[in-house]
């Protein structure tokens, strides 16, 4: 759902539970969540939101001035630098063994980490929506690419990013999805996203993730 607010949309998603009150949360990746109470309607979900709009946009800007861009990372022993594993911040030592270590070397490490860690997620998470579909992938890779986060072609075969390692889980999943339903329709026609959406009704939120922060997700 979304609304427009001074010539800007929020999109926000909503989750309804057994709830007297409504709630407004924001995220600290700028991502909006209404609690909402089971049966109301969709008009007073768009008020509420519609109430607290001016402090979505101040905090959404705060939170992006903060992230004008990512900090230079230090490949070196003990380096402090923001390396992304999962959607968490860590230290480099905490991702890899950095002793003894020169910055190549470091580097080259880094990326087969997150090869390796790419590979492990998405073979974890791909069978139950890869059922859930009755899509059956003939083969899965994982690649290098400057353009795509994940890709299918006509012979079923599917490529992932390895930078998608540095995303959380929850996009992780969007791009596994997104390729599976491929299969089925190589066009991002009416189906498509119809397929899609019966997997992941919060699509949407996932994608916005990775377009709003994918800029950081990078060696």
């Amino acid at each position: 759902m979304n609304i427009e607010h001074n010539n800007q949309t929020i999109e926000f998603h909503v989750e309804y539970a057994k709830r007297k009150k409504i709630y407004v949360q924001l995220d600290p990746n700028g991502l909006v969540t209404v609690k909402a109470p089971n049966g109301m309607p969709e008009e007073a979900i768009r008020e509420a939101v519609a109430g607290q709009a001016d402090w979505i946009l101040e905090s959404r800007a705060k939170q992006e001035k903060a992230r004008e861009g990512p900090r230079p990372k230090e490949y070196r022993e003990g380096g402090e630098g923001d390396f992304l594993h999962l959607g968490r911040r860590c230290r480099l030592d905490e991702l890899i063994a950095t002793e003894g270590r020169t910055e190549e070397q470091l580097r080259a490490d880094l990326k087969k980490f997150y090869f390796s860690s790419c590979k492990k997620v998405v073979n974890e998470r791909i069978g139950a929506y890869a059922k859930q579909l009755k899509a059956e992938p003939k083969s899965i890779e994982i690649i290098e690419s400057a353009t795509k986060w994940g890709s299918c072609d006509s012979k079923r075969r599917l490529n992932f990013n390895y930078l998608l390692a540095m995303a959380p889980v929850y996009a992780i999943d969007y791009v596994i999805v997104h390729e599976l339903c491929h299969i089925h329709h190589m066009n991002h026609d009416r189906s498509f996203w119809r397929k899609l959406g019966s997997i992941l009704p919060d699509y949407k939120e996932r994608e916005a993730y990775l377009n709003r922060y994918g800029h950081f997700m990078v060696m």
